[in-house]
C-alpha cells in the first residue's frame, strides 16, 4: 500500500486538478480539503474522489473559474450563487461569509446555491470552530439514497456537520455525519479495495440488501425513517430556501443546475459569557471521557476525536492509500500528461 506525506499529496492532487481545468486557487483549496479527509482517516472523502472530480469538469457538472454572486443579503443572512463552482471553494466562501455575519450580528447564515460536491464538510465547521465560533454546515445533492418505505433512489445522503470550539487550543468537538447508513464514498472505497460491504448499507436493483459494492443501486437511510426525514429537511433548508430545488425536479425528470449548501456560524458571546460557555463545554467533555467504556473499547471519545488522533499519526507516519486509489490516481496523471510521483510507484 503506497504511503504519501501530506505536502506531496496536496501538491500532486492540486496538480491533477489544475491540469484538468481548475484554477490554481480552486485546485489548491480542493486538494487541501481532500487531503484533510485522508489525514483524518475519512479516506472515502479523500483523494480517491479526484478521478470523479476530473470527470465532473469534463461533463460540465463542475465549472471552474466562477465567481460567487450575491443573490440576497438581509441582516444576518445571505444567499450566494456559485455557478457550479468546485464545492470546496464555494463552501469555504459561504462559511467565511457566515463567520463575518456572526461577528457582526452574533449569528450568520449563508445559503450556497448551485455548488458542486463539497467533500468532507467537517472541514468547514472545524475552521469556524478554530475561530471560536460554533459552525453548522449542511449540503444537498441529487438522489443517491432510498426514502424509507420506497424503492430506488429518492433522496441525497445529505450530510450534516456541527463543530464546537474548546478553550486553550484544544481540538474542537466535530460531528460530521451522513443521513445515510453510510457515505457513498465508503462504497467507492470498498470498490477500490475489493472488499465487501456490510449488509444494511445499501440495496441492489431489486431492493434487496447487498454486500457487493458493485451491485449497489441505492444507499439505505440512517436509522430508517429518521435518516430519510432528516435528509428531506436538509433539502428544504439548503435547496428550497435558496430557490434551487434538487430532489423534486430530479424525480420528475427535470434535473436542474448544481447542488446546494448552507453554512451557519454562531458566536457564543452573543448568548452570554463566552468563557463560561467554554468552561461548560470542557466540563461536558470531561464527563463524557470519564464514562466507563464497554468491554473491548479503548476509551470513550467525543465526536471528531478519533479523526484528530488519526491526523496526528498520519502527519508523523504518512497517509496510506488503497491500491485501487493509487492505481486510479496514476492513470489520471498519465491521461493528463503529468509525471507519476515516486510515492505511487
Amino acid at each position: 500500500m503506497p504511503v504519501a506525506q501530506k505536502a506531496e499529496l496536496i501538491d500532486f492532487t492540486s496538480a491533477l486538478l489544475a491540469a484538468a481545468g481548475y484554477t490554481p486557487h480552486e485546485a489548491a483549496q480542493t486538494a487541501d480539503l481532500l487531503v484533510w479527509a485522508n489525514l483524518r482517516g475519512a479516506d472515502s472523502h479523500g483523494v480517491l474522489r479526484v478521478p470523479r472530480y476530473v470527470e465532473m469538469i469534463e461533463t460540465g457538472v463542475v465549472r471552474p473559474g466562477q465567481q460567487p454572486k450575491a443573490v440576497r443579503e438581509f441582516g444576518a443572512t445571505c444567499v450566494f450563487d456559485y455557478g457550479k463552482a468546485p464545492g470546496a471553494v464555494a463552501m469555504q466562501h459561504a462559511a467565511g461569509k457566515a463567520g463575518e455575519l456572526a461577528q457582526a450580528f452574533g449569528i450568520g447564515w449563508c445559503g450556497a446555491r448551485a455548488i458542486s460536491h463539497a467533500g468532507a464538510i467537517g472541514y468547514f465547521t472545524a475552521h469556524l470552530a478554530r475561530r471560536g465560533l460554533i459552525g453548522i454546515v449542511m449540503t444537498a445533492s441529487r438522489p443517491l439514497m432510498s426514502y424509507f418505505g420506497a424503492k430506488g433512489e429518492a433522496l441525497s445522503t445529505n450530510p450534516l456537520s456541527i463543530a464546537v470550539p474548546q478553550a486553550d487550543g484544544t481540538d474542537p468537538i466535530v460531528l460530521d455525519m451522513s443521513t445515510a447508513a453510510v457515505a457513498l464514498g465508503k462504497i467507492m472505497a470498498a470498490k477500490d479495495t475489493g472488499n465487501p460491504i456490510p449488509l444494511g448499507w445499501a440495496i441492489d436493483a431489486n431492493g434487496a440488501e447487498t454486500s457487493d459494492p458493485h451491485a449497489v443501486a441505492a444507499i439505505l437511510p440512517m436509522a430508517g425513517p429518521k435518516g430519510s426525514g432528516l435528509s428531506l429537511m436538509i433539502e428544504i433548508l439548503s435547496s428550497l430556501l435558496v430557490g434551487n430545488a434538487v430532489i423534486a425536479p430530479f424525480l420528475s425528470g427535470e434535473a436542474k443546475g448544481g447542488f446546494n449548501g448552507l453554512a451557519l456560524a454562531i458566536d457564543p458571546a452573543a448568548f452570554g459569557d463566552k468563557a463560561a460557555f467554554l468552561l461548560a463545554v470542557e466540563d461536558l467533555a470531561a464527563a463524557i471521557h470519564k464514562l466507563d467504556p464497554v468491554a473491548g473499547a479503548d476509551g470513550v471519545r467525543l465526536p471528531g476525536e478519533r479523526g484528530f488522533e488519526t491526523e496526528r499519526a498520519r502527519l508523523a507516519n504518512g497517509i496510506p492509500l488503497a491500491n485501487g486509489t493509487a492505481k486510479n490516481l496514476k492513470e489520471a496523471a498519465m491521461r493528463l500528461g503529468l509525471a507519476v510521483p515516486a510515492f505511487l510507484n
